[in-house]
C-alpha cells in the first residue's frame, strides 16, 4: 500500500487546486477556474494553514493525505471493489481533491455539477487516468481512475458522469470518514509503530474499535500478526518462482503459530484473517489431477482456478470427470492460469496443482505426443488469448498440438451474432435456475413476477459482446424473464443499475441472481451474494424488490454444459 501511495502523491499535489464539485461548478469556464475552498456540511468557508480545513462534527482535517469513504447513489458509479468503497483524499491549502479508482474504463469522463450543464459549451471535464488493479481471484485489468474535487464533507454533491456510449448521467457524491494515513500505514507515524490506538471513536490499522472501552492490541500481538500479513502478500503474486512453494509453506506455518487473537489482526495489501481462515469446502474432496505415466495422449483441461474447494470440486472437477468419461484413451490432467489462487491453495490447504507451464512440462517429460487443450474459460477472452500465447511457446515439444473452443464458441461480430453453444447455455443455465427457484417453468415464474438475473464477470476486451449476444439469445428463446448482468459492468448496460431499470421496468416484483460463470468462487459468494452494500443482493434489495434470492452454483456443476465441453473436446479429438 505504501508504495501505491508514494506514486499518487506528486499527481495528488497537483489536482488538489482543480475547481471544486457541487452547487458552484456551473457550465461557465470562468467560475469553474476559480475552485472552491474546502468547506462544512454547513457551507462555511473552511480554514486553512495549520488549522487546516474542518468537517462538521468539528474535527480538523489538516493539509494532508487521508483514507476516505466515497459513496454514491447509484450502481454504476462506485470504486473498484478492491479499494473497499474508499479514495485517497488530498487536502491542500484547504482544498480537498479525492483519487478514486473505477471499476473498468466504462466512464471516460466526470464533471463537478449536473449532467446539464457537463454538456454546455465549455464546460471543464474531469478526465481520467488508468491503474492496474488486481483483484481477489487474481486478475488483473486496467482501469480509469479520477481526481474529483470535494466541496465538502459529509454532505451530498452533484457529479455527473459519462460512458463510452456518450450518454450522460447525475449522481450524487458524499465523501466522508478521513482518516490520516498515517494511522493506517505501519511505520509511517509514531502511534503506528508503538502499536497505540489512534484517537477515540476511530478505527485503529488492525481494523478493531479504538474507544475507551476497548483493549489495545499488543505490540506483540501486531508484529505477529503484521510478519504473517506480509508473508501473504509475498505470495500473493502471479508470477512463480523456484522460492513460491517454500514462502506458501512458510506462511502457513507462521499462520498456525499465531494465536486466536493475533489472526483476527492480520491485514496487509492483501492480506486478512479470511485468506487462511475463511471455510470454503474440504480440499481433500478435490482431485487436483497432477500425476504422471501421463501416456502419449493427454487431455490438459486449462481452468482460471478457484480457491473456493467446494466449487472447485463440483465446478471444475465435474468437468474434468466428463472429459474423462467421454475419451477414456485420454489422460485428463488440470492446469489453472491463475497463479494467485494456485498459491492461495497450496498455502492453505496443501493442495498442489499445475500451472499452464508447468502442466506443458509435465505432460513433455512424461512423452506426451498428442496433446489437446480443453479450456473451460467462458469465451475468447483475455484469458484465453493468453493461453493460446503460452501454448504456442511449448508447442515444439509435442508431435501435435490442438486447442477446443471456450464454452460458448465464437465470439461474433455484433450483440445479434449468436451460435448453438449461446443457446445450449442459455436453456441449460435457465432450466437449472427454474428448477432450483422451485418453478415447473420459466412461464410459471413469469407469472408468479420473477425474474432471472446471470451474472457474469465482465471485461474490457472486446469478446465483452459476447454478454450482449447472451441477452439476444435469452430474447430470442423467448425468456423474457432472463436478463444477463455482470461484475464488472461490462459492456454498461450490464452493470446493476441498468440491470435493476430493465427488470422494474419489465414489471417484476421478485428476483433470483445466479452466477453465468463456470465457477461459483469469489465472484459468486460475495460480489453476487454477499452482504455488503454494494453486492447485487444489497443492491437489488436497497431497490425495493419485494423477494431477492440467490442461487450459488457455477455451471461445470451442469451435465448439459459438462456435455458441451466434451463436444468442444471431441471437435479436436477426434
Amino acid at each position: 500500500m505504501k508504495k501505491t501511495i508514494a506514486l499518487l502523491i506528486t499527481l495528488m499535489l497537483i489536482t488538489a487546486t482543480a475547481a471544486g464539485c457541487g452547487s458552484g461548478s456551473s457550465g461557465d469556464p470562468a467560475a469553474a477556474d476559480t475552485g472552491v475552498t474546502a468547506q462544512t456540511e454547513a457551507g462555511e468557508a473552511g480554514k486553512t494553514g495549520q488549522e487546516g480545513t474542518t468537517a462538521e462534527n468539528g474535527a480538523p482535517i489538516a493539509d494532508g493525505m487521508y483514507q476516505a469513504d466515497f459513496n454514491t447513489d447509484g450502481s454504476m458509479f462506485h470504486v473498484n471493489e478492491t479499494k473497499d468503497g474508499k479514495g485517497i483524499l488530498v487536502v491542500s491549502d484547504g482544498r480537498m481533491t479525492i483519487h478514486v479508482v473505477m471499476p473498468s474504463k466504462n466512464i471516460v469522463n466526470l464533471y463537478c455539477g449536473t449532467a446539464e450543464d457537463a454538456q454546455k459549451e465549455g464546460a471543464e471535464l474531469l478526465e481520467p487516468l488508468t491503474e492496474e488493479v488486481t483483484y481477489s481471484d487474481g486478475t488483473r485489468e486496467e482501469v480509469n481512475t479520477f481526481d474529483i474535487p470535494v466541496p465538502y464533507l459529509d454532505k451530498e454533491f452533484d457529479v455527473a458522469l459519462v460512458g463510452t456510449k456518450g450518454k450522460w448521467y447525475d449522481h450524487k457524491v458524499i465523501v466522508s470518514n478521513p482518516v490520516s494515513l498515517d494511522e493506517i500505514i505501519p511505520g509511517d507515524s509514531p502511534e503506528a509503530e508503538s502499536g497505540n490506538p489512534a484517537e477515540d471513536g476511530k478505527k485503529t490499522e488492525n481494523g478493531t474499535d479504538s474507544g475507551a472501552d476497548a483493549k489495545p492490541a499488543s505490540e506483540e500481538d501486531l508484529t505477529a500478526a503484521k510478519a504473517v500479513a506480509d508473508k501473504i502478500d509475498a505470495i500473493y503474486v502471479q508470477q512463480w518462482t523456484e522460492e513460491t512453494d517454500l514462502m506458501c509453506e512458510e506462511a502457513k506455518a507462521a499462520w498456525d503459530a499465531l494465536t486466536d487473537e493475533q489472526k483476527t489482526l492480520v491485514e496487509g495489501e492483501f492480506a486478512d484473517p479470511d485468506y487462511f481462515g475463511a471455510d470454503t469446502g474440504d480440499a481433500s474432496e478435490d482431485d487436483p489431477l497432477n500425476g504422471s505415466d501421463i501416456g502419449e495422449k493427454e487431455l490438459l483441461v486449462v481452468s482460471f482456478g478457484t480457491s473456493f474447494n467446494n466449487s472447485r470440486a463440483a465446478d471444475i472437477g465435474g468437468i474434468e470427470k466428463a472429459l474423462q468419461e467421454a475419451y477414456p484413451d485420454w489422460s485428463v490432467r488440470r492446469a489453472f492460469t491463475a497463479q494467485i489462487i494456485l498459491n492461495h491453495v497450496l498455502a492453505r490447504d496443501g493442495e498442489k496443482i499445475d500451472n499452464v507451464e508447468q502442466a506443458l512440462e509435465r505432460a513433455a517429460a512424461n512423452g506426451v505426443k498428442q496433446l489437446v487443450i480443453q479450456p473451460t474459460h467462458l469465451m475468447h477472452g483475455a484469458e484465453y488469448d493468453e493461453l493460446t500465447k503460452t501454448v504456442e511457446d511449448f508447442s515444439s515439444m509435442f508431435e501435435s498440438v490442438k486447442i477446443a473452443e471456450p464454452l460458448l464458441g465464437a465470439v461474433g461480430a455484433d450483440a445479434a451474432e449468436i451460435n448453438a453453444d449461446k443457446e445450449a447455455v442459455a436453456k441449460a443455465v435457465t432450466e437449472a435456475a427454474v428448477a432450483e427457484a422451485g418453478y415447473d417453468s420459466l412461464d410459471a415464474a413469469k407469472e408468479d413476477g420473477t425474474a432471472f438475473v446471470f451474472l457474469g464477470h465482465g471485461t474490457s476486451h472486446t469478446a465483452k459482446v459476447t454478454y450482449d449476444q447472451m441477452q439476444a439469445q435469452m430474447e430470442q428463446l423467448g425468456y423474457e424473464n432472463a436478463f444477463i448482468g455482470t461484475v464488472e459492468g461490462e459492456p454498461e448496460d450490464t452493470a446493476c443499475e441498468a440491470v435493476i431499470e430493465k427488470v422494474k421496468a419489465a414489471g417484476y416484483t421478485k428476483v433470483v441472481l445466479r452466477p453465468l460463470m463456470v465457477v461459483a468462487g469469489d465472484h459468486a459468494n460475495n460480489d453476487m451474494a454477499g452482504e455488503d452494500e454494494d453486492s447485487w443482493l444489497s443492491m437489488f434489495k436497497a431497490a425495493g424488490f419485494e423477494k431477492v434470492d440467490t442461487q450459488i452454483a457455477g455451471m461445470g456443476s451442469i451435465p448439459a454444459v459438462q456435455q458441451i465441453y466434451v463436444e468442444h473436446a471431441g471437435a479436436v479429438v477426434n
